[in-house]
């Protein structure tokens, strides 16, 4: 039987708090740290790898962490999630956006249907769909194939389809898959889409519209401001335009779309790249072959979910460390640094990832939390950031745990050799040194260049960076989420901090203000 119980009830994690700090400097240096380099790395799906040589654990802590993992029951709450059970206890929701790319348990029944065999019945449609526009069978009024396609979306529907597509574009272009290039509208912001609509030929442009509910305000405001430019073009919009939404919104029996494809209340926005949100812009941009690719990478990590042994299961793992760092060494922030410019957008996807889904204050039943939950997340690519913020992380005040992702090759296949050495390897070796720098530090009898170390780093490492690996990637990041919101207790798949600016805006449109909020209506002009 399951039970849900507040971390700081847990004897595991009473003993954890207990357990003898690890120096990592000392453990990172000289044959030591050879030795942790090769033992503490876990295999990942799609040949990577997740290692964790300069984390501050050992193996008396990793059987410590193993024996949190067991008493709060994460494999089994990971099982009942796939299986259907009510997970999302703030809206009293099943979780399935695991469904999306396989089936991990039982047959999952909602709402009269198979809930597996209609995620898959949406791909094929989107698919179909793509292979009707890249054929030409499906063209504007002209009887011209589109060549752009034009997501229309905010938050979920904008954040994580934006990373997947930048990830995978150049990668499309060396492969031969690319077919159409997108862009992305999402903030209510006029100058965002105007921007976009600046940039593109209308004519030949197809818009995706996604919004769950239908009523999103910024989304359906920019797809007043999408269809006024193609009004303004002499252009029908509705031989221009395609909805993503939920089967009951009033968006999916309306004549103004090509095409409707579904998502349904199972599946929170931040955790929809791998529904229709992110399958219909992925496979206009590369083909449904690529996304379904993509999907075979994440259903494969998934599967790696399910073990018990948290040295088999590196989501979990990841999770767990996070949690110790978190709630034991009283670190309040991660950084995510990916060396890799295709992954220019992941950090910001994974921002909301963990932010939205575990910044809570409250359990599953609403009671006060006495822990602190999810940390700070933000980061920037290498070497960018290293001229940017990485200051602070190697000298602050604060010590901030890492997470690196790294690729042997590049995605074009295209290089040159710069002073006895490849672009490369020059990011490869950077990394590394970042690595035992962080850890290692170094000491100065100058204190403005002494480096203490003992900042900790995690590091997923691959071949490179295609559909499959970026799937297993996405899949790594989304569970290590859901398993840290399990330890603490927390509903990770609901979002009520998002709601409360979004009534207050609306009573200041509807002019129904007083006291501070009227006082700055009137500062701002509204």
């Amino acid at each position: 039987m399951i039970t849900w119980n507040n971390l700081d009830t847990l004897e595991a994690f009473k003993n954890l708090s207990k357990a003898e700090r690890v120096n990592i400097a000392e453990a990172m240096s000289g044959e030591n740290g050879a030795e942790r380099v090769k033992t503490y790395s876990t295999p990942m799906a799609e040949g990577l790898a997740y290692n964790y040589a300069a984390k501050q654990v050992d193996d008396k802590l990793l059987d410590d962490l193993q024996k949190l993992a067991d008493e709060a029951q994460l494999t089994e709450k990971f099982e009942a999630l796939y299986n259907g059970e009510v997970i999302n206890t703030g809206e009293k929701r099943m979780v399935l956006h695991h469904l999306t790319r396989g089936q991990l348990g039982e047959a999952v029944n909602a709402d009269g249907t198979d809930k597996r065999a209609f995620y898959k019945e949406q791909q094929q449609k989107i698919a179909d769909f793509a292979n009707k526009v890249h054929a030409g069978e499906i063209t504007n009024a002209a009887g011209e194939k589109f060549t752009t396609v034009v997501q229309i979306g905010i938050g979920g529907s904008d954040l994580g389809p934006r990373a997947m597509y930048l990830a995978l574009e150049n990668w499309a272009k060396k492969n031969d898959t690319f077919k159409m290039e997108a862009k992305f509208i999402s903030n209510v912001d006029p100058d965002d889409a105007a921007a976009v609509l600046y940039g593109i030929d209308v004519a030949h442009s197809i818009f995706i519209l996604v919004s769950k509910s239908g009523t999103t305000l910024e989304t359906l405001t920019n797809e007043s401001f999408v269809k006024d430019a193609l009004k303004n073009a002499g252009l029908d919009a509705s031989k221009h335009m395609i909805a993503v939404t939920s089967e009951t919104s009033p968006l999916a029996k309306s004549d103004d779309y090509l095409a409707a494809f579904f998502m349904d209340d199972y599946i929170g926005g931040r955790y929809s790249s791998t529904s229709a949100v992110g399958g219909a812009v992925l496979s206009l941009a590369f083909g449904p072959e690529v996304f379904e690719r993509f999907l075979n990478g994440a259903a494969k990590e998934d599967r790696l979910g399910t073990e018990k042994d948290i040295r088999k299961n590196p989501a979990m793992l990841d999770a767990l460390i996070g949690v110790y760092e978190r709630n034991v060494l009283g670190y309040p922030s991660t950084a995510v640094l990916p060396y890799s410019q295709a992954l220019s957008r992941f950090p910001a996807h994974l921002q909301q990832l963990d932010m939205e889904s575990n910044g809570k204050c409250v359990n599953r039943f609403g009671e006060r939390l006495d822990y602190v939950t999810g940390p700070v997340i933000f980061g920037e690519p290498g070497t960018n950031g290293q001229h940017s913020f990485y200051q602070l992380l190697h000298q602050g005040t604060d010590i901030i745990p890492l997470q690196f992702v790294g690729f042997k090759s590049n995605q074009m296949n295209t290089d040159v050799v710069i002073q006895g050495s490849t672009s490369q390897q020059k990011l490869c070796a950077n990394v590394a040194a970042q690595i035992v720098a962080f850890a290692c530090g170094k000491e100065d009898e100058n204190r403005n260049k002494n480096f203490e170390g003992g900042r900790p780093s995690s590091i997923i490492i691959g071949e490179q960076l295609n559909p499959e690996t970026l799937g297993a990637l996405l899949s790594h990041f989304e569970n290590k989420v859901m398993f840290q919101g399990f330890v603490w207790n927390v509903n990770s798949f609901d979002q009520e901090g998002v709601q409360l600016g979004k009534v207050l805006a609306k009573r200041v449109l509807a002019h129904e203000t007083d006291g501070a909020l009227k006082v700055l209506s009137d500062l701002m002009n509204i």
